[in-house]
């Protein structure tokens, strides 16, 4: 078992850093232009008649989804779409009879999609497995490890025939990834409640099943609406979301074309534009998850508090500048929510023509008004060839409750203090 000691859950401030080291390289420009083009091919497709699914078109225009993975997995839902209409038992039968020029087109996009596919699933499986195994790094390496691995298969083995069922009983691709996706929330949404755990519940899963707090607020805070994964999205969201739109166009236009088969012919210019899309659309989405998955696989779930107290501070570097009056004290409380949570300060102290000092100490304040130091109080002294005192500090909570930082010149009779 891995230890966690001294380590924190990576923080937003954490993942910028280190995104910073892994830019994406854009899209092709082909990505919007081809899009704009098959847009406009939908268009003249929905205009020879009214489309049979009145949803079809509003999904051609719906933005895609806030999150990666569930961007991913609308990708991958498409692609099946895609290869679904290209069986050749799915075509049209006046274009498996006598058109062999786009026949053979079809064929070529198939076998992209395909490859495509093949690798999206790749990458999942991958991801998941890694994911699993980092966690599994930190569990007791015993009987309860062993139980752990037991019930995850138990429950996939669970989860997998619920597809079985739903496809066996004539369930469609749409209504296939509606379930695995409302199977991957379920994940979430389980190990949200684990990491919130509280009470008895909470010392079971600590004590008696082994899972470290590090962990469990790693799985409670990573999700969080301006959490870790928000960076993610918005560093790498808007590339996969113009990939998205591009493959939802590809599949909107052939479910069009194969209901308008026997009015509208594409010409030699519409084949070449499908075939196009479909080409960058492939290789572009290949190279973003090879990209992603490298980027993935070298981040780390937890770095040292002094990382994250380090990153916190050049995260928020507007200081702002405080006067203690001689005789006074000025004092920042925090109120923390839960045990574990993270406090830092940094703070310098201007030094004037002489020798400067200031008190300073951290104090927790229970419900009923008790004082309990938790940093004791200790007098910081800038000499005098010294332009500033700077100072810096963190500590894990021990418990929920306020917490005061307090900078003392109670004992200073003249001399105001600037930090």
């Amino acid at each position: 078992m891995a230890s966690t000691e001294g380590l924190v859950p990576i923080t937003r401030a954490f993942l910028a850093s280190y995104y910073d080291k892994y830019p994406f390289p854009p899209l092709s420009g082909d990505v919007s232009r081809l899009y704009s083009d098959m847009a406009s091919l939908i268009q003249l497709l929905a205009l020879q008649s009214p489309p049979s699914q009145a949803s079809l078109i509003e999904e051609a225009n719906r933005e895609p989804p806030h999150k990666i993975d569930e961007n991913m997995w609308k990708n991958r839902e498409q692609m099946e779409e895609i290869l679904f209409l290209l069986q050749p038992s799915r075509w049209p039968v006046q274009l498996r009879e006598d058109d062999a020029e786009l026949s053979s087109t079809l064929r070529h996009v198939k076998d992209n999609f395909d490859k495509a596919l093949t690798a999206m699933i790749s990458f999942q499986t991958k991801n998941s497995e890694r994911i699993f195994s980092t966690v599994m790094t930190y569990m007791p390496q015993d009987f309860r490890g062993t139980l752990i691995r037991q019930q995850k298969e138990r429950s996939e083995r669970n989860r997998q025939a619920e597809v079985d069922a739903l496809v066996s009983s004539g369930g469609t691709i749409r209504d296939t990834y509606a379930l695995l996706w409302k199977q991957q929330m379920e994940r979430r949404r389980q190990l949200a409640q684990l990491g919130s755990a509280t009470g008895v519940y909470k010392t079971l899963v600590k004590y008696l099943v082994g899972v470290p707090q590090v962990l469990l607020d790693f799985i409670r805070q990573i999700n969080d609406d301006d959490g870790p994964m928000e960076e993610q999205r918005e560093r790498y969201g808007p590339h996969l979301y113009n990939l998205t739109k591009m493959v939802t166009a590809i599949r909107v236009s052939l479910t069009l074309l194969w209901e308008r088969y026997d009015t509208f012919k594409l010409n030699k210019n519409q084949m070449n534009l499908l075939s196009e899309a479909v080409i960058v659309y492939t290789s572009e989405f290949e190279r973003f998850i090879t990209f992603i998955s490298d980027v993935f696989a070298n981040s780390p779930f937890f770095i040292s508090a002094d990382t994250a107290g380090t990153l916190g501070s050049r995260e928020n570097e507007e200081y702002k500048e405080i006067i203690v009056q001689a005789g006074r004290t000025y004092e920042v409380s925090l109120m923390v929510e839960s045990e574990n949570s993270y406090i830092a300060w940094d703070f310098s102290l201007v030094q004037g023509k002489i020798s400067m000092d200031i008190g300073f100490c951290v104090e927790y304040i229970s419900a009923s008004g008790e004082k309990t130091l938790i940093l004791p109080y200790h007098r910081y002294e800038a000499d005098q060839d010294q332009l500033c005192l700077f100072l810096q500090g963190n500590f894990s909570t021990l418990m929920a409750g306020n917490y005061k930082l307090v900078w003392d010149n109670s004992y200073s009779s003249f001399f105001r203090k600037v930090e």
